[in-house]
């Protein structure tokens, strides 16, 4: 046990801040500050002795000079029960600092306003991280505190031990203490990459804060826990859960897979229904309530228990649809109120609220683990408008060109190998994650066929319709199969060796079809 006598408090974020500077005033701890945090606790009526009197240097430099000193990093590194350590603070007058309370200067809140370069700089903080570092070193003596939602946890400690902390306590707060320098100084690295126009250099640096534990991963017996990044993205990650359940591990994966098709769509309303990450129905409507009937009707059944994502604000007339739907999660810009009274009645239903909708365009990088490494890519933020070219003898009509651009922007979200058919804005057939593309082709038309057979219809759906292709054709036979469906226009990104085989087979059949010559393939 280590009794706290004297701290150092120097805080950007002052949430919280009363209640420990009391607690420790009432327990006889004498108080060491510096600057905004010194003014701060005398505005509460507390006893604070400035770092610059402990020192006997002023704060300099714009106050980038304040707390780098034997003074202060002598007592927080002094070892207790070290002799040789002991007579050094003798000698030089050093007193012991029992506790550390810092957060670091908000720099990724600076970067995430788009402040500029000179004003980020400002808010790299160096003194803070030092005396961190310092302080989690010899937590077998300092209790090193970084993080305001730990203040009540210190109190509680220091109540429990008579103003003193156990060893284990310091050992946890001195693992969250490095883990916080180290998400600092992943933003910053990772900051100063992006101006750099450096993408991949020589190391990368990786920090993120939990946001929740969940109950397990995948599986059950699979731990599993939620961290946000820096990116401040709309999405999963910044959403209110405004009702339901807790989030599993899976509803995370696949509402970001949903909300991120859903991003694609900006010229109306459009609704994304996801199952197991992959679209089972996706409409572009006049109105919300329409584009989710229709892209339910794509697949009533995978659509039970899925994920439903809507690009505009939802309102109550959809609401009450969507209601008689057994969803896992439903995801939003907004929610008005109508919808939310609705949504309400089902209390087991997660209801996530973004405030905005991420931009479909805008670059980042995502990673991935493998055993022993990663994988770092750029996002597939890539769209294809205006570098289509017709290779056949028949050009798409302009009603089938609109389709097969709203086609190839689901395929990009289908997992591989990824077939889509569409019509008038609306999926009819979705093949996903298949070995073969032919497979996907194929399983595509069956759902064509049997939504149109659930709607009550005695043709398929896929007759008339559109269709698109993740990847290239290897052979004709994926091609001839999207023909047997009934589709009469196909989008492709070409570069095949046969690319002359699939196109002569195209004429043949009497389809049109246009290259892309970009690929979306999604692993």
């Amino acid at each position: 046990m280590t009794a706290i006598r004297r701290a150092l408090i120097s805080v950007s974020d002052k949430t919280g801040l009363e209640d420990l500077g009391r607690h420790l005033a009432d327990s006889g701890v004498e108080i060491l500050s510096t600057g905004g945090t010194a003014k701060a606790l005398r505005d509460l009526g507390l006893t604070v002795k400035d770092v610059s009197e402990e020192t006997g240097f002023p704060e300099m430099m714009d106050g980038r000079v304040k707390t780098l000193h034997p003074k202060i990093h002598g007592g927080l590194l002094a070892v207790r029960d070290n002799d040789s350590h002991q007579q050094a603070m003798r000698d030089n007058d050093i007193g012991a600092i029992d506790m550390l309370v810092v957060n670091l200067y908000p720099f990724e809140e600076t970067v995430a306003g788009g402040a500029a370069f000179d004003d980020c700089i400002e808010n790299i903080d160096i003194g803070g991280p030092a005396l961190i570092r310092a302080a989690a070193k010899n937590h077998a003596f300092v209790t090193v505190v970084v993080d305001p939602a730990d203040y009540g946890r210190v109190i509680e400690e220091m109540k429990a031990g008579d103003g003193a902390t156990t060893p284990e306590f310091r050992q946890r707060l001195a693992a969250r203490a490095y883990a916080r320098t180290g998400a600092y100084d992943a933003a910053i690295s990772g900051w100063f990459q992006k101006q750099l126009d450096e993408p991949f250099p020589p190391r990368i640096a990786v920090g993120a804060e939990l946001r929740q534990l969940l109950r397990y991963g995948e599986n059950p017996h699979q731990q599993a826990a939620f961290y946000t990044n820096a990116e401040r993205r709309p999405g999963v990650a910044t959403a209110e859960q405004i009702q339901g359940k807790e989030l599993s591990y899976n509803n995370l994966n696949d509402t970001d897979a949903a909300f991120e098709l859903a991003a694609e769509f900006s010229n109306g309303p459009a609704c994304i229904i996801v199952k197991h990450a992959n679209p089972c129905g996706v409409a572009e409507a006049a109105t919300l309530l329409d584009a989710y009937g229709r892209a339910l009707a794509c697949d009533t059944e995978s659509a039970f228990g899925g994920i439903i994502a809507v690009n505009q604000t939802m309102d109550g007339a959809t609401a009450q649809e969507v209601a008689k739907l057994f969803a896992e999660v439903i995801i939003a810009p907004d929610i008005d109120a109508d919808a939310r009274a609705v949504l309400a009645e089902k209390k087991n239903l997660r209801v996530l609220v973004t405030g905005g909708m991420p931009d479909p365009a805008a670059t980042g990088m995502m990673l991935k683990n493998l055993s022993g490494g990663y994988l770092l890519q750029g996002r597939d933020a890539a769209v294809t408008e205006g570098d289509l070219k017709v290779v056949t003898r028949r050009a798409p009509t302009d009603a089938e060109m609109a389709d097969l651009q709203f086609a190839f922007t689901v395929a990009k979200h289908v997992k591989s190998n990824a077939i889509v058919y569409a019509k008038e804005r609306a999926t009819v057939g979705v093949g996903a994650g298949q070995m073969s593309r032919i497979n996907s082709s194929r399983i595509a038309a069956w759902k064509a066929a049997d939504a149109a057979r659930v709607a009550g219809d005695d043709e398929t759906w896929a007759k008339g319709c559109v269709a698109a292709s993740d990847a290239f054709f290897p052979f004709a036979d994926g091609l001839l199969a999207i023909a047997e469906a009934g589709a009469t226009a196909v989008i492709q990104p070409g570069g095949s060796m046969r690319d002359d085989e699939v196109i002569a087979a195209a004429d043949d059949a009497g389809l049109a079809m246009v290259l892309t010559g970009m690929r979306h393939f999604r692993h």
